[in-house]
This record gives C-alpha cells, structure tokens and sequence, in this order.
C-alpha cells in the first residue's frame, strides 16, 4: 500500500521540511520579479525600452502568475506530492538556461511584426512557461502547510507575505547590484542556478527515495551546461566588421565599444544603438550631430559663457565648449559612461563641471542662467518624453538668459502620417519660446533651437575646417536644411498628456529594426 504524501496535518511533518518550503517561496517570488525586469532588459537590445516593451513584459507576467496559480492549486488537489512542485521548478530554472541562448533568435523572428505585437510574443515566447511554472508554488505550498481548514486564512497570508519579500529582495537586488554589474546573461544564468540549486538541495535531503532522483540530477546538470554555453557564447561573440573593445551592462541598458577594422572608425553603441562615432588618432567625432549641437548654439547665441549640456553622450559637445573657454555644466543619468568615455573618447571630466542624475531634477532646481542648453538625451531610439514637454521647456527658459538659445537633438519624420512627434514638438516649442527654428539634413536627426530673441538669426557662421571631412557635408547640409513642421499634425505636449510613444511608434520601430538588423551583420 503506498504511503500517503506528508502534509502539515501529519504529527511527522518535519520542521526543516518546513522551514525548506518557507525558502522556496521566498526564492521563487524573488526569481519571478528578477525574470519580469532582466526579461524587459534582454529585449531592450532589440525592441527598444518603449512602453509597448514594459506593456508586453508586464502583462506576460500577470497572465503567467494567473495561469500559475490556478494550475499549481489543480496540480495539488490531484496530489500533494512535493517532488511534483520541485520538478516544476526545475523546468522553469531549464527554460530560463534556454532562454539566453533563445533570446537573440526569437527576438530577431519577432522584428517581422509591429513593435507592440512583436514586443509581446518575443516575451511571451520566452518568459510565459518558466514564469507560469514559478507561479505554481505558492498554491500548491498553501495545501501543504495548512493543518485545518481553521488555519487556512493564516497560513496563506503567511506565505503571501514570504514570497512578496521574496519578491522584493529579488526587485532590489537585480536593481541595484545585478543589472549595474553583470551581464543580463550572467544574472539570468544565476538566477537559474539558483532555482536548480533549490531543486537539489530538496532531492539530496528529503527526496533521496525517489525514483525520479537520477533523471532529476542529469537534468539539472543539462540546464547548467546549457545555460553556460549561452553564456559563453554571449562572451566569446566576434564581430565580423570590428572588435568589441567594451561590453558592459547599466542601469541604463547594453554598452558597448566597437572598433572598426581596417579604420579609424570607433563606435559607441547603447542597446545597439550607435550614439556616437569618434576617430581616435585625430581626436574627432565622426557624427554630424555632435557639430551641429555645438555649431548652432554658438551660430545663434552672442557669446557662450555659461553652457548646461544635458546628456552628456561621451563627452564631445561639452569638451568643444570647454575647450572654447565657456563654463560648462553637465547632467548625465548614467554614471558607468563616464570611465568609458575617458577612456575609449579622451574625455576630460575634469574640464566641466559634472553632475549625475536625471536632467528635469537638474532644471527644476537649478538658479543659474545660462547662455546655451543642448538637449542631447536619448533612451534607446528615443528621447525621453520627460524632457520634452512645455512644463519642462518652461524649466528651461527659465535658466536661460534672454539671448540665451535652447538646442534639441531628435529623430524625427516631416512625412504626413509620420510627421506626429516632430510637429509636436515643434508646437510645444512655439508655446514657450518667441522664436524657433528647424534644421534638418535628411538622414533621421532634427535639430531644434529655440529663444526668446525676438528674430532669432545666425550670428556667427560655423567653421567648416574643424569639422571632420567624412561628415563636413552633412554638417553643412544639416546647417543650411531650415524646415518647418505642419502645426496641424501635432499637439503641445504636457506633462499630463504626452503621447509620443504610441503615435511615433512606428518611426521607432523602423529605426529600432533598423540597428538591431544591422549589429548583427557586424
């Protein structure tokens, strides 16, 4: 006759046993909050970091921890046999082994689609089953541990409350020591080893009769060796036109340094996308953009003292202005940019003044009047929408003296139908600013600058000579492409309504399939 499972009503259910399961689901809780977020990260290189991308993770996640319970609580009303749960915990940590070897080839197929179809089956084909199969535990372990029908209340808000700390022990730790200092793939391979470690370590002590024990080792040791080939595969990654100087995760996505082969040609990449090109041996930017952020605030603006750069990119408009002698601040998010830029892009940190943090905080408590702002920040393929509203650009003018000149770098379409966020923004502006031009040399960068002058006309005509020849062309084109945007096309902006994402998806999705097609022909 076969024994029956043990439960919480049996006098022998062991206390070690018990304190084991309180463990589980606490781990688990934290491993589904670490696969929610690292999820969204290890797609960011190839969706983008839109709400569309969050949208998709979250509701992948939500429906996963519906099906997961309802599925774990029919699981243990057919047997509440622990070695059932253990084994779906660790088909959830071998399918995430899987996913880091997955997640480039699924999220590649997925670029076929529009971003928010695209974005949600790239996430539910990666992260649904292990995300479902986590999910089941917290059910399943109410049926165990509850001795009485008088004891369920308790019990269930009991281990609510452990997986909900689980949960946010997990939050904080892939916020602030993971993400900033592994790679997504090393951390998801962690986070893998641990559920499998969890698996074993209930097979070593309270599972040692099962039958299922040897196919349950050589199982778990598959889901290492697989996960560490993606992991090593992620490492070793050749480029086929240059070689990766740096690679590095941030809070702020995938940094990466590219040297391109047979050139001078040095490539600063975040989440793929190219931020910026730089010619080590001549110390000069390759990018067109980095001369018309400098050229157009000194082109309209009658002396530049004092310069506030917010984004600091690799340091090349401020380091042109510093060098100039102006006084530059610089607000720049992402602290793990700044080493790499001195490093790779002969950044003086030392000649400005360097703040890090968000640039709206920056404004808003900020006292000091400047003669230029360059507005330079981007997340991912886009600018954030924080920074682009008439509550901020009223920030802005507020800090900029009456001369003063506020330059904007955006990508951006005048075609109708296309043409959402340029017009948009442009209309903002003119809320705000007496006077506002537009430059535009027909390669996706938009220039903006606005003030207060009252006919705002070039003052001092760009040097062309210390601009790098393989973009001189450009830059003079982008200088000399005044253009105007159709009012009718857009809306101002607020902080209360600023629906870019949604209505300038589709630019952001041509240029987001854009680059990732591109990295991976390099």
């Amino acid at each position: 006759m076969k024994k029956p499972p043990l439960t919480a009503a049996d006098p022998n259910f062991p206390q070690g046993l018990r304190r084991y399961l309180y463990l589980t689901a606490a781990l688990t809780g934290a491993a589904i909050l670490i696969v929610e977020i690292l999820g969204a990260k290890m797609l960011s290189p190839y969706v983008g970091t839109s709400h569309f991308v969050w949208t998709a993770q979250i509701a992948t996640t939500l429906i996963a921890l519906a099906a997961g319970y309802y599925l774990g609580g029919r699981l243990v009303d057919k047997s509440p046999r622990l070695s059932r749960l253990y084994n779906c915990i660790l088909w959830a940590a071998v399918y995430l082994s899987l996913t880091i070897l997955l997640c480039e080839p699924i999220a590649y197929r997925c670029l076929r689609f529009n971003l928010a179809l695209g974005a949600l089956l790239t996430s539910a084909l990666l992260f649904f089953v292990p995300l479902t199969l986590l999910a089941m535990v917290g059910p399943f372990l109410v049926r165990i541990l509850v001795p009485s029908l008088a004891m369920v209340g308790g019990q269930t808000g009991r281990i609510s409350a452990v997986s909900t700390l689980g949960s946010v022990a997990g939050t904080v730790l892939i916020g602030y020591v993971l993400i900033p200092f592994l790679r997504n793939s090393v951390t998801m391979y962690l986070t893998a080893g641990l559920l499998m470690a969890l698996v074993f370590g209930y097979y070593v002590i309270w599972g040692k009769k099962s039958r299922q024990q040897a196919g349950i080792y050589v199982l778990i040791l598959a889901g290492l060796i697989g996960g560490l080939g993606g992991v090593r595969r992620e490492q070793v990654k050749r480029w086929a036109t240059g070689e990766e100087l740096y690679r590095a995760n941030s809070n702020f996505g995938l940094l990466q340094v590219m040297q391109a082969k047979g050139s001078n040609r040095r490539f600063y990449l975040n989440d793929f996308l190219v931020q910026n090109t730089y010619d080590p041996e001549s110390k000069q930017s390759l990018s067109m953009f980095t001369y018309m952020l400098h050229d157009l605030a000194r082109a309209y603006t009658p002396a530049l003292k004092e310069v506030l750069c917010i984004g600091m990119g690799v340091g090349i408009v401020p380091r042109q202005f510093a060098a100039e002698g102006a006084s530059v601040d610089v607000v720049e998010i992402n602290p793990a940019v700044v080493p790499l830029a001195e490093k790779y892009f002969d950044l003086p940190s030392g000649r400005f003044n360097l703040v890090i943090g968000d640039g709206r905080y920056f404004i808003n408590r900020s006292s000091k009047k400047y003669h230029a702002i360059v507005l330079d920040a981007f997340l991912g393929e886009s600018s954030p929408s924080h920074l682009m509203t008439k509550e901020a650009f009223a920030a802005m003018q507020h800090i900029l003296r009456p001369e003063g000149v506020l330059v904007i770098n955006s990508f951006g379409e005048f075609r109708t139908g296309r043409d959402f966020f340029t017009a948009s923004l442009e209309k903002t502006l003119r809320t705000v600013f007496r006077s506002v031009r537009v430059h535009h040399a027909g390669n996706g960068n938009v220039f903006f600058v606005a003030s207060d002058q009252s006919d705002l006309k070039v003052l001092n005509q760009p040097n062309l000579e210390q601009v790098h020849p393989s973009c001189r062309y450009q830059v003079e084109a982008a200088f000399d492409g005044l253009t105007q945007s159709d009012p009718q096309h857009g809306i101002v902006l607020t902080d209360d309504f600023n629906p870019v994402d949604f209505y300038d998806a589709a630019n952001r999705e041509a240029i987001r399939r854009h680059l990732a097609a591109s990295m991976r022909t390099m």
